[in-house]
């Protein structure tokens, strides 16, 4: 392409500062270096985690900065030492990476890739410790290595999965953060077996997710489990069959649905990042075998706290990071069965 090597000036969401509306500006994306790609976004969505560092109530604020991270491009060029993708590709960023020579991505358990796991605090690429993005001469920084508010980005090679070209960017784009989360959470982390009981605590875009994991697993009952009674109508699309609004209560939600459930559920998915419905959703699973999954990032001074007695009587905490998919070798995958319509795994 004409642009390769060559700085391509386009427009781009900045982030001045923390809460302030982003500005529309033209930008200098420099190009790609070793084992970096340029992306070409066609389609990018708002996640809340861009809202909460944008509000500067995660980590350490940083400024300028583009955010942006759940979306899906065309790849127009790649730097040094890339070799799995060429221009034309089309591609998911996603904020974690998959090196594919660490421990972790060398095990079949994990995700948590040792060089490109999330990191929000750093906002230049690996390679230099610099960014790719500047306006007249100042560094913009980057968001969880995406940086999706701009026409062309550019991410480490680890942080972009290839996927079929047929497959419709504007919808599959969710794929590349809060539906895979949900999804890996419940089939690759809580993994329900046909006719059991789940809950669900949270019904935003990840609970939903969450929620169809269990649907497509066979479960029998999903229970939704959320303060807005304005979720149930369309959490029922994704196959939950019972809502419990914990305000609707006079005792703690896990009672009401112990009774609800002779015991417990038998897995419980968390995704509101609260601790009380950290602590609601491990304590919901019944003794013996139930399995509850965490997947809401907590604030940073939460502690989760419980009575030991709970783990002795064989409750199981899990947690899991973007559902347990490996990036470049699972989510190809998850786009097939978008593609395919699957409805059922049983």
């Amino acid at each position: 392409m004409a642009s390769t090597g060559q700085v391509i000036r386009c427009k781009a969401a900045v982030a001045w500062e923390a809460g302030k509306p982003l500005v529309m500006e033209e930008v200098d994306v420099a190009p790609p270096q070793a084992m970096e790609v340029r992306v070409k976004i066609l389609f990018t969505s708002l996640c809340h985690t861009d809202v909460y560092f944008w509000e500067a109530k995660g980590q350490t604020p940083l400024f300028p900065r583009i955010f942006g991270h759940e979306a899906g491009g065309i790849v127009e060029s790649v730097g040094e030492g890339v070799t799995d993708l060429e221009p034309g590709d089309h591609v998911l960023p996603v904020f974690t990476g998959e090196c594919k020579e660490c421990r972790h991505c060398k095990s079949e358990e994990s995700n948590m890739c040792d060089l490109l796991r999330i990191n929000t605090d750093r906002g230049v690429m690996l390679n230099d410790g610099k960014s790719r993005f500047s306006i007249r001469g100042q560094p913009i920084y980057h968001f969880v290595g995406t940086s999706t508010f701009s026409e062309y980005t550019v991410v480490h090679v680890g942080c972009l999965a290839k996927i079929n070209p047929a497959a419709p960017l504007d919808k599959v784009c969710v794929l590349s953060c809060g539906i895979s989360t949900g999804l890996g959470a419940t089939l690759n982390v809580a993994k329900p077996k046909k006719g059991s009981t789940v809950a669900i605590f949270g019904l935003g875009a990840v609970g939903l997710a969450a929620a169809e994991g269990a649907r497509i697993s066979g479960a029998s009952r999903i229970i939704g489990v959320d303060l807005n009674a304005n979720r149930f109508d369309e959490a029922k699309k994704f196959g939950v069959t019972e809502f419990v609004n914990p305000k609707d209560h006079d005792k703690p939600v896990h009672e009401v649905i112990a009774e609800m459930t002779n015991g417990g559920v038998d897995r419980s998915v968390e995704c509101t990042g609260s601790v009380s419905a950290m602590i609601s959703a491990f304590e919901c699973v019944h003794d013996g075998w139930g399995v509850a999954v965490l997947v809401g990032v907590p604030n940073k001074d939460d502690a989760f706290k419980t009575h030991p007695m709970n783990i002795l009587n064989e409750k199981t905490l899990k947690g899991t990071f973007f559902g347990n998919y490996k990036p470049r070798s699972d989510l190809p995958s998850v786009v097939e069965k978008y593609m395919n319509k699957v409805t059922s795994y049983t």
